[in-house]
């Protein structure tokens, strides 16, 4: 979000926030509690999992009309977890993950692959 659209960590908090909110991004985690005993994503435990109230959130932010996730954990947790509860047609991304864990893929190539945001969100500007 720093290099797209100026919402880096030279920013404090609000202020990154700010600048998000300007740029029509809403940054929400799938999971809201789980058990992780490790740092990986493949090590988050299915028991206990629970998801963020996206029902609501959508709900509460009717104008959403894209949701992007950061990598394929993510975007199948959403699809198995929440999709099937939701009745909007929503536009589904899964993007590459920005962990550094992801190291099969440079920071330019992550970079250009985010910049769709940019692209589908040049219309709100």
């Amino acid at each position: 979000m720093g290099d797209l659209f100026g919402a880096g960590p030279q920013l404090e908090y609000q202020a990154r926030l700010q600048t998000l909110r300007e740029n029509h991004i809403a940054l929400w985690d799938v999971i809201e509690a789980c058990h992780r005993p490790g740092s990986l994503d493949s090590a988050i435990a299915a028991d206990g999992l629970t998801t963020n109230d996206f029902i609501g959130f959508f709900k509460k932010h009717p104008h959403i009309s894209h949701v992007y996730f950061n990598g394929q954990k993510a975007a199948s947790l959403f699809k198995k977890k929440v999709h099937p509860e939701l009745g909007n047609p929503l536009r589904y991304k899964a993007l590459p993950s920005t962990s550094p864990a992801n190291a099969s893929m440079n920071y330019a190539t992550k970079l250009e692959s985010w910049s769709v945001l940019k692209q589908d969100l040049c219309h709100l500007r």
